[in-house]
């Protein structure tokens, strides 16, 4: 048996590293072409490239490991299935799930690998790809000067030359505006000729200017011998006549300079599971003092209302039941309330304490018309009747425009204040399921492994095609039908649709079913990619039918 599980290994780990580096090559490529235009032009060095293409490989490891897995066992299977390999394993009394055992295992330990690499090296590789993303987005392109365009680049400087000849250094025509002394155009240099090129490690720009004139406009204007000024609203214009001049110009701005790491830590892709642990504490802690603030806030929304109806009855036992009455709503909404509860039942418990503010004037009316009033002694007992009559009376009362108006004015403050606890209440919410997804996708990522192997080996038995080509095609119909699963498990996760642990389980669930699906007729040597089985079925279906059609019609003559 160990000269078969050392066959069977040998067939899965040649495609699985293969496999596993071409996987990873095309998905860097593919997402390294979005930032293809922030990256070509900035005259970065190949070390700074290296650091960003490992940086986002190593990124990718966990979309690659899965398909790698996938593609490799149905290789593997394939192979042996193709060169009647498997075959002679099974007749010899062996079943094909002792023939998957050994890679089975080798799997289940790279999922234990993979876990480690999504938990502790992918949030570092994107927080420094990302973080050195961000600063060459940041640098300027290198210093490229165009023929008859003003070059702005280098700070405080404008630079235009006619012609650049092929050898990239010599010039023809340069005008050159030096604003260095922020005062306007005053210090105008024109050549007719010179060179350019960096020295110093590529720190500093040097112009050598040939045959040209040095314009300057100053205020020494209107002085006489002794430096004394007479006019001061003139303004001086020198110029000099040289042969040979240097300009030297600093390209500090140039250089990449890297931020600190810490203003990107905050990043969901950039954190491990202890590390989101305390990101939902702190987020579940910021839902609850919004839930505080808002149950400090409520009882001054309707404090009038309340102070209104309660004023209608007079010190009875009428106003002393209606205010029990309303005691102990308050205390039973106080003590639903007190529940903490999933933080996303935060806007059924706000509707139920709404609709039991309306309960409260329900109530209070209710108390008003049914209990007695206490009447002197030598009456009989009566109804309530004047205190109706007063609601009553001041029901049929018209509002002035000033009571309308202020209505109106405390409605909308208190429309405002809802809506306002509302949106803040749904961008925690929100934050929270975002991070929770992000918790769960480090594990589900990894087990995701072993569900690509549970469909590519089976699948690779029953359709006993090795090589590049079925493999290929499989490979990439299920890695498909997996990012599907998992982008719109994860979106409707995010936005509340369903539960964050089946949003983001849900392809690794439907997945292990269909690999389990394919193991079962794996044993079975079903022939589900065989033409000729399909063919045979449809025969067998269309001769039983023709015997029923004719047995009916045998019975009806």
């Amino acid at each position: 048996m160990k000269k078969l599980d050392k066959l069977v290994l040998q067939s899965f780990l040649g495609p699985f590293v293969l496999s596993f580096f071409v996987v990873v090559f095309i998905l860097l490529t593919q997402h390294m072409l979005k930032y293809f235009d922030d990256i070509i032009g900035k005259d970065l060095g190949w070390d700074v490239i290296g650091q960003l293409l490992f940086y986002f490989a190593v990124f990718m490891t966990p979309s690659a490991l899965p398909l790698g897995v996938l593609f490799a066992s149905l290789i593997a299977f394939g192979n042996l299935g193709e060169h009647f390999e498997l075959t002679a394993i099974k007749s010899s009394g062996v079943s094909l799930l002792r023939v998957i055992q050994p890679i089975f295992v080798f799997v289940l330990l790279l999922t234990v690998l993979a876990f480690h690499i999504n938990n502790s090296l992918v949030p570092r590789a994107a927080l420094e790809a990302y973080s050195l993303l961000y600063d060459i987005k940041q640098k300027k392109p290198a210093l490229d000067l165009r023929e008859g365009t003003f070059y702005n680049g280098i700070p405080e400087v404008s630079i235009k030359v006619d012609q650049k000849l092929p050898d990239g250094i010599t010039l023809k025509n340069i005008l050159i505006y030096d604003h260095r002394n922020r005062d306007g155009n005053k210090d105008v240099t024109i050549a007719d000729s010179g060179r350019m090129f960096t020295i110093h490690n590529q720190r500093y720009l040097k112009l050598e200017l040939f045959n040209g004139y040095n314009y300057t406009e100053g205020s020494q204007a209107g002085k006489d011998l002794a430096s004394r000024t007479y006019n001061p609203n003139m303004q001086a214009l020198s110029r000099s006549r040289f042969v040979r001049s240097e300009l030297i110009f600093d390209l500090s701005s140039f250089s990449l300079s890297r931020t600190d790491k810490k203003w990107f830590q905050g990043n969901r892709i950039m954190r491990n599971l202890r590390q989101l642990d305390g990101d939902l504490d702190s987020i579940q802690g910021e839902i609850d003092m919004q839930r505080v603030k808002f149950e400090a806030t409520r009882s001054g929304y309707f404090a009038n209302m309340e102070r209104d109806v309660a004023s209608f009855a007079s010190p009875d036992p009428v106003q002393t039941v209606t205010a029990t009455s309303w005691h102990r709503t308050d205390s039973a909404a106080k003590t639903k309330t007190s529940d903490k509860g999933n933080p996303q039942g935060f806007r059924p418990t706000r509707r139920a304490k709404l609709k039991m503010l309306m309960q409260k004037a329900d109530s209070a009316l209710q108390a008003l018309q049914t209990v007695p009033r206490k009447e002197p002694a030598g009456t009989t007992a009566r109804t309530n009747t004047s205190v109706i009559g007063r609601i009553d009376s001041l029901l049929s009362t018209p509002a002035d425009a000033s009571v309308v108006s202020q209505a109106a004015a405390r409605a909308r403050m208190v429309k405002s204040e809802i809506s306002n606890a509302i949106a803040t209440s749904e961008v925690y919410q929100t934050e929270w399921r975002t991070y929770y997804v992000q918790w769960h996708k480090i594990w589900a990522s990894s087990l995701a492994c072993i569900a690509m192997f549970l469909i590519g080996a089976p699948l690779g038995a029953i359709i006993k095609k090795g090589g590049l080509g079925v493999p290929f095609i499989v490979s990439v119909f299920f890695f498909i039908l997996y990012y599907m699963l998992s982008i719109l498990g994860e979106k409707w996760a995010k936005t509340g649709i369903v539960p964050v642990p089946a949003g983001v389980w849900a392809a690794d669930v439907i997945l292990f079913g269909i690999g389990l699906l394919f193991l079962r007729q794996a044993r079975l040597d079903a022939r589900l990619f065989d033409a000729d089985a399909y063919l045979v079925a449809l025969e067998r279906t269309r001769k039983k039918l023709g015997k029923r059609l004719s047995a009916m019609a045998t019975t009806k003559g």
